[in-house]
């Protein structure tokens, strides 16, 4: 069975790797932009289905896996940040907060598509504006939602984790897993 994972996250490849030995990237660019009034949830859902399901068009055959990280504060979705100005203003936001991290994947073969979100509860402790400086000095901000990688640099700055940790790098391993388990083997 062919398996396809419509996602250019070097993230999200190296952690697939934990789940299958072998499968192939094809990335769907889609448009990423969130609709009105649009729920957190729904948001992060849509978008892994509509990468899957670009790909799927493609490779009708396939198994095709779409996947997309969201972080919520309130109900606010924080998207990759579009420059410096915007990351400091998204850390600044997360400074002594908690906040969402909500992973979506969506399945797709022979045109039935299975949709399942994880999420983490993160907390960040205090941020000084030099400690923001420094990490924006980095660069590990830029194709991050919400500013931040957990696996890198920011890793200092969390306080507190509540749920999947691999969510929030960008891919539930073990939920997935789970579900190509059922998949592969039936």
């Amino acid at each position: 069975m062919e398996i396809i994972l419509a996602s250019q996250s070097p993230r999200r490849q190296a952690l697939l790797k934990l789940v299958l030995s072998s499968f192939r990237v094809e990335v769907a660019a889609i448009d990423e932009t969130a609709l009105k009034d649009e729920a957190p949830l729904a948001y992060v859902k849509r978008m892994a289905y509509e990468k899957a399901a670009k790909i799927a068009q493609l490779h009708p055959q396939a198994l095709v896996i779409g996947s997309d990280t969201s972080v919520v504060i309130g109900q606010q979705i924080l998207g990759k940040p579009d420059n410096r100005q915007a990351a400091k203003a998204m850390l600044q936001q997360l400074s002594q907060a908690s906040h969402k991290v909500h992973t979506a994947v969506c399945l797709i073969q022979s045109g039935e598509a299975k949709t399942f979100v994880s999420s983490a509860t993160v907390t960040f402790s205090k941020l000084t504006d030099q400690e923001i400086e420094d990490y924006l000095d980095l660069n590990e901000y830029q194709d991050k939602a919400g500013a931040y990688g957990i696996q890198g640099a920011a890793a200092k700055f969390i306080e507190k984790i509540d749920g999947d940790y691999y969510a929030i790098v960008g891919l539930p391993v073990n939920k997935l897993y789970q579900e190509l388990k059922s998949i592969i083997h039936s």
